[in-house]
């Protein structure tokens, strides 16, 4: 460990005249509860899927084990390389982790096979060669051993497949419509002009003809049967080559995985398979989805959302362990917007995406709120603009009446961003922002519903059925703090002020501060102040919140404590998100509420 942490540092040395950055996670490796062991391949490093997936673990009493984390590191263009030499995770290693941690005695698993397979999502995106993976032998000085990408995932699906005792969550993805700028010398142009080539409608398969190969066959096709012209879209035939290869190679990975489960009839793994980046269009994704439908086993899921995957499968392990029998939920929109996609990114209306994960989750909407055991509250993008206020004001209100009922609420902002900051304004002079179960809005609303369901629902069995302790508790809310200073402060407010800064004060890119090579140190600098000032009024409103410690016939809450955030830093050194560890000060007896006063 201390030896990939040096030649880290000695790259990025080398690399700049700055000085290094820091970009490390907490630690980790140290786990902050005792309980049951989940085995934990990440789709990458950002915080999405590590910290804020080991918060959620720990809240509800599982320890999270994760390799090391140059072993699943994405770097872009211009960034020191892992210790493998190359720009994504050791598809080996990691392979061997897993099969160490079988070895082991593990029984709990949540495997990003992005991750192991490609080094990644964003790898997963470019690469377009089946290309064979060396296994490091198990310890005790056995030599490597080269594999076929299919023969490696055989022998690892077998083996986690004869332990009844497994539980295994396997998370695949539906490829994006276009792969990553600033990755293996992506350019914008690239990206836009492949979109748009992507999102273009092909011929709809069905029935005897959505089999692989005629997948494939179709990527080249446009509606009507013909074949798009490249020149159109400004791509040549390598760069059309290439993007269509890599999205061949990922589904012929997906139809083999699937295969496998199910001829080893498996019953205790579990597919879950998100829809990255799409489009409402027709577009080249269509016959993936269905024909990756077509081939979910009973207990396989495909959703929207790739970021949210670990969270849904973490969840979902839980509530099965738990003897999880479902609820009833009160869903409330505001905005009037809810029938379409929230964003560019979604190919499903947000209430289309709603009732889907309620199913995967096992909650049945319930129109009359008297009967929910769980509200959530969604503020849409506005149907007319010029009503925006009242939009806030009639969610805001109603989230009040709520929490003076005691009613577990779990809060989504899917506006993006329609709203600048006086949503969230309103909310933290008006309401206990602590009291809420989950929040989520910095992401893409597919994934934004995703993250709040798994962490509201997840809160909301534990809380009916789990043993709290003091590191559930503090899990807990860290989950809650994480994404609410991020959404409301850093998203809204801090970013906008980076942006502008590196782009005409330092000359950079946003998106890649080592292209051009500029001073890192003085971009945490000012995220830091810039923090510190915008959380000051959000950390009040949470230090004075109360959370619930207990459902009815016993309800109870409890109160937040103190707040400090440590250790600023940027996940692939690009302005796009933050790192941050946030330690908690000492639980308090239940803080008066005493509505309209959090922001003084």
């Amino acid at each position: 460990m201390m030896r990939r942490v040096l030649a880290l540092a000695v790259a990025c040395l080398m690399l700049s005249g700055c000085g290094p950055v820091r970009t490390e996670p907490w630690d980790n490796e140290v786990a902050q509860t005792d309980g049951p062991e989940i085995a934990y391949v990440p789709l990458d490093d950002r915080p999405d899927n590590v910290e804020r997936v080991v918060y959620l673990a720990e809240s509800l009493g599982y320890t999270l084990s994760i390799p090391e984390r140059d072993d699943y590191r994405t770097a872009l263009d211009g960034q020191p390389c892992n210790e493998n030499g190359t720009q994504s995770g050791d598809r080996g290693e990691l392979f061997r982790w897993v099969l160490d941690r079988e070895a082991a005695g593990c029984d709990r698993y949540v495997l990003s096979m992005d991750q192991l397979l490609s080094g990644g999502l964003v790898n997963s995106r470019a690469m377009y060669n089946h290309e064979d993976i060396s296994l490091p032998g198990a310890e005790g000085g056995e030599m490597a051993e080269t594999y076929s990408e299919y023969e490696l995932m055989g022998l690892l699906l077998s083996t986690l497949a004869e332990d009844a005792d497994n539980q295994v969550w396997l998370l695949e993805s539906v490829m994006r419509l276009a792969p990553t700028v600033g990755y293996q010398d992506g350019t914008l142009e690239d990206y836009n002009a492949l979109r748009s080539y992507g999102a273009q409608p092909r011929p709809e398969l069905a029935g005897e003809a959505l089999v692989l190969g005629t997948v494939e066959e179709s990527y080249r096709l446009g509606a009507d049967g013909e074949t798009l012209d490249l020149a159109v879209y400004g791509l040549t035939e390598a760069e059309a080559g290439e993007y269509l290869a890599a999205r061949g190679r990922k589904l012929e990975l997906s139809h083999t995985m699937m295969e496998m489960v199910t001829g080893l009839k498996a019953e205790n793994i579990h597919v879950l398979i998100g829809i990255d980046d799409s489009s409402e269009e027709n577009s080249i994704q269509k016959n993936e989805i269905a024909y990756l439908r077509s081939l979910l086993r009973e207990g396989d899921a495909l959703l929207s959302g790739v970021d949210d995957l670990a969270f849904k499968a973490v969840a979902k392990l839980y509530l099965e362990e738990s003897g999880w029998e479902g609820a009833n939920v009160s869903v409330s929109y505001f905005g009037g917007t809810e029938d379409r996609p929230a964003c560019d990114y979604d190919y499903q209306s947000l209430e289309t995406i709603m009732e889907e994960h309620l199913a995967f989750f096992g909650l049945k909407e319930e129109d009359v709120i008297l009967y929910a055991d769980l509200l959530v509250l969604v503020l849409t993008q506005p149907a007319d603009p010029e009503q925006a206020e009242t939009y806030c004001r009639e969610l805001v209100e109603f989230l009040k009446n709520k929490q003076e009922s005691g009613i577990p609420t779990i809060l989504i902002d899917a506006s993006n961003g329609s709203y600048g900051t006086m949503f969230h304004e309103m909310l933290t002079k008006e309401v206990q922002l602590g009291w809420l179960v989950s929040y989520a809005g910095f992401l893409d609303m597919a994934i934004v519903t995703g993250t709040a369901l798994s962490h509201g629902v997840a809160r909301y069995a534990f809380l009916r059925s789990g043993e709290q302790t003091e590191a559930t508790e503090r899990a807990f809310l860290r989950t809650v703090a994480d994404s609410i200073l991020k959404d409301f402060c850093y998203k809204h407010i801090v970013r906008e002020d980076l942006l502008a800064y590196i782009r005409n004060d330092l000359g950079g890119d946003p998106n890649n501060f080592w292209l051009p090579n500029i001073d890192r140190e003085a971009i945490l600098g000012r995220l830091e102040s810039g923090m510190a000032a915008a959380t000051a009024p959000v950390i009040r409103n949470l230090e004075r919140s109360n959370f619930i410690s207990d459902l009815p016939p016993n309800y109870a809450e409890r109160g937040w404590g103190g707040i400090a955030l440590k250790n600023y830093r940027f996940p692939w050194d690009r302005a796009f998100e933050i790192g941050v560890d946030i330690q908690l000060g000492e639980f308090t007896e239940p803080h008066e509420r005493v509505l309209g006063v959090y922001y003084q």
